[in-house]
Parts: structure tokens; C-alpha cells; sequence
């Protein structure tokens, strides 16, 4: 089942067992969701330790098309978390094998990126060349990190400026650092696009990383998953990735995506599961109920003894009684009033920050 035919979602979905007994794969995302920089994220090592051991499959997925996957393994590894170069997936491997299957092996291909965009053209018998004057049959960019030369964009513009097809391994424009967000790949591309809206038709790229079905079906064939959940921290890729491949998912709120955002989320980029971090993955997810405030109004949504509805044109939580509440299950409430009042639309009302601030998630 294609994201498509799925029915809209207007709650977070509940799962009686832990998350790492239900599904076979868990498809992560690096960048915000593993790690930060060159740290690992809170809880991640100990987490994904029990998961192995549970029997679930880890697979690295990520739209950073920089390193190589022995290069990414090497650096879980050192991290903690012992991973193989055949469990990393890259945009980069996405890429190479798009456009593998159009140009005959030994093609020339101008490479606007980092090691890991090379050595995956290599891979796929492509030749990758650093100027539009090398005769490139096409242009590919891949993010590059910081220290990628101004002058390198400047050739993929031309390159691009002269009709040769032009790829991209993702278009994420923002990626996160040890220091803050910084400028992703995407941010890259747009410079390339800006430079040549003068043709006419204007060029755009085609792309293969997440959200886009290319990633998808790479990530697929290299892993062989029967029942993935997609674990990640960006509603617009991995979410909307998993939405378009018809896949469970999971968001955790250590990276991109916080708390608000995720209230505000269209169909495409609400996950199946909400998470503080990676050790909901051996947790059972609460259910959200619908409680029936009667009177005429309008319903509200229950979970963990939080309730959230929207009443006189705003959002707003109640509840959280016990012990030790967990700000969690007033998100996944919050989540149900706001989403099932934006329908296929964006949620909009005031009362969200008010409420994320009670949550401490502001």
C-alpha cells in the first residue's frame, strides 16, 4: 500500500508490543536521529545494542551523499554502535544507480560532492570528472560539506547551462551539525538552480534521496526488509519517504523536527509513531482515545491521562495527573485534536504554544 491509498492520519498510532518485536528493519536515519556532528545522540548506542539484540535488522539510511558507507560503518563503530558498510545506505548509492540505468558504463559524469558521490559513481562503472570542459554527459550534486569550493558550483552551473542532464542525491537544505543547523545539499542545488533560470524551459534536477521513491527502492533492495519501520527526526524526508513507500514510521525529537512542527504537520509528514528518542523502540506505543465531551462540542483525544481538544477555535490540553506524567502522551493528544482538526489541511489555531510550553516542549 502506496502512501496514497492510505487514509488520512489524524492520530499517532498505538502498538501493543515494542516497536522492536513488531518490525523486522528499522531503516534510521543518521544525522539528528544516531548522531550530531561526531557525537552520538543521548540514548542511541544502548538503544540500538537492544535492538540488535532483540533480532531486529539495522540499516543506516542517509541523504548524506559525503562519506563512503565503510567510511559511515567506521564511524558507528567508533561511536559505539557496531554497524557493517553492506548496512549503510546512502543517497549517493541512490543516485548512482539512477543514472546507471540511463547512460552506458564508462560515461562521464561531472561529480559536484564528496567521496562518497565518487566512489558510488565508480561503483556503477561511471567516470566522474570535475570540470563541464572533461565532456560530461551529465551532472550530479551530492553534499559536499563545508570545505566544498564555490568554484565547484560554478561548474556544475555551467555544466547544467550547456543541456546536460542534471541529478542531485537529495535536496535536504538544511542538515544538523555538533554547532547548530547547517547549509545541506539542497542549499547547493538551489544555488545551481538560481544560476540558470535564464534557459528556457529552466532546468530542474532530478533526485533521488528521501522522500522520493529512487531511495526508497535502494534501501529496499540493499536490505531485503519485510516489514521496515523508517526511523528518523525530518518530517519532509524520512516521514514523507516512509508515507510515499507506504511504510510505518517513527519521529524522534532529536534532531530537525520539534514539537511544534510537528503539530503544524499536512498528511504526508505525520509519522505512524511519536518519540522522545530511540528507546521507544522497545517501549509499546500508548493509544490515543477519543473521549466524547457531549453538549455539542467537540471531541477530544486521551492519552496517558492527558486530554486534548479544540475548543472555541484553540487548541487545548487538560490532564496530566499522576506520579510522573510523560510529556510524550500530551504530544501524541495534541497531536490527535490538531491533525484530526486540519483533516488534509495544515493545523493553524492558536493555543499550540501555550500548550507545548505546560508539555516543557516549546
Amino acid at each position: 500500500m502506496t502512501g496514497s491509498d492510505r487514509p488520512t492520519r489524524t492520530r499517532p498510532e498505538s502498538c501493543a508490543e515494542p516497536l522492536a518485536a513488531v518490525y523486522d528493519t528499522a531503516l534510521l536515519d543518521l544525522d539528528g536521529v544516531v548522531y550530531a556532528g561526531g557525537e552520538a545522540v543521548r540514548y542511541a548506542v544502548e538503544a540500538l545494542a537492544a535492538a540488535r539484540e532483540a533480532g531486529m535488522r539495522l540499516a543506516y539510511v542517509t541523504n548524506n551523499a559525503a562519506r563512503t558507507p565503510a567510511t559511515v560503518a567506521e564511524h558507528l563503530t567508533e561511536l559505539g554502535v557496531p554497524a557493517e558498510p553492506a548496512e549503510v545506505v546512502t543517497s549517493a548509492q541512490a543516485v548512482a544507480r539512477m543514472i546507471a540505468e540511463e547512460l552506458p558504463a564508462g560515461s562521464r559524469v561531472l561529480c559536484v560532492g564528496g567521496e562518497g558521490l565518487v566512489v558510488a559513481l565508480r561503483e556503477r562503472g561511471l567516470e566522474p570528472v570535475e570540470s563541464a570542459d572533461d565532456a560530461p554527459v551529465a551532472v550530479v550534486q551530492g553534499y559536499g560539506g563545508p570545505q566544498l569550493p564555490w568554484g565547484r558550483l560554478a561548474e556544475a552551473a555551467i555544466a547544467v547551462g550547456r543541456g546536460l542532464s542534471w541529478f542531485a542525491s537529495n535536496t535536504d537544505l538544511t542538515i544538523p551539525s555538533g554547532r547548530g543547523i547547517a547549509p545541506g545539499n539542497g542549499a547547493a542545488v538551489e544555488v545551481v538552480r538560481i544560476a540558470t533560470r535564464w534557459m528556457r524551459p529552466a532546468p530542474e534536477p532530478r533526485v533521488a534521496g528521501k522522500p522520493l521513491p529512487p531511495m526508497h527502492r535502494e534501501t529496499i533492495l540493499r536490505t531485503g526488509a519485510k516489514r521496515p519501520l523508517v526511523v528518523g527526526d525530518r518530517l519532509d524526508t524520512d516521514i514523507e519517504g516512509a508515507h510515499a513507500g507506504g511504510v510505518d514510521s517513527l519521529l524522534v525529537l532529536t534532531g530537525v523536527t520539534d514539537a511544534a512542527q510537528l503539530l503544524a504537520a499536512p498528511p504526508a509528514h505525520r509519522p505512524t509513531y511519536v518519540a522522545a528518542d530511540l528507546r521507544d523502540l522497545h517501549r509499546a506505543q500508548p493509544a490515543v482515545a477519543v473521549t466524547r465531551p457531549g453538549d455539542g462540542g467537540r471531541d477530544g483525544f486521551e492519552c496517558g491521562g492527558w486530554t486534548a481538544s479544540v475548543t472555541g477555535g484553540e487548541l487545548r490540553l487538560t490532564g496530566g495527573g499522576g506520579d510522573s506524567p510523560d510529556p510524550l502522551d500530551g504530544l501524541r493528544a495534541l497531536c490527535a485534536a490538531a491533525w484530526t482538526d486540519a483533516g488534509e489541511g495544515v493545523f493553524d489555531r492558536p493555543g499550540a504554544e501555550r500548550e507545548l510550553a505546560v508539555l516543557g516542549l516549546l
